[in-house]
């Protein structure tokens, strides 16, 4: 994965909250996030994500429910990790010009 794509996707001041509740402000600490990730073992995980809902809350702001999947691919991993392989997450989009944006991701585990 290229860590210059994702963050494009970004509002510039964005919030995240990851599986693990570490949270980020703004674009330029995701993408320095994202590097530092994609240049250590961590490059071996995966997620996916599932829509479940999407709500307008405006025609220019949406919610978005997801389910998102975590797949551990490092070879140390062997079902040591401690965080759980399913999380909800919740975007908040905006509409900027003709592109959606996303101003805020939040995950929170599944017990």
């Amino acid at each position: 994965m290229d860590p210059d794509v994702l963050p494009t996707l970004h509002t510039a001041n964005l919030v995240i909250v990851n599986l693990a509740g570490r949270r980020l402000f703004g674009r330029d600490a995701f993408a320095s996030a994202m590097a530092q990730a994609l240049s250590s073992p961590l490059k071996d995980i995966r997620t996916s994500l599932e829509v479940d809902d999407i709500r307008f809350t405006t025609p220019d702001v949406a919610i978005v429910s997801l389910t998102k999947t975590v797949y551990d691919e490092r070879y140390e991993a062997e079902s040591s990790s401690e965080l759980p392989s399913v999380g909800v997450m919740t975007y908040v989009l905006t509409r900027q010009g003709d592109d959606w944006l996303i101003a805020l991701a939040q995950t929170t585990p599944v017990q």
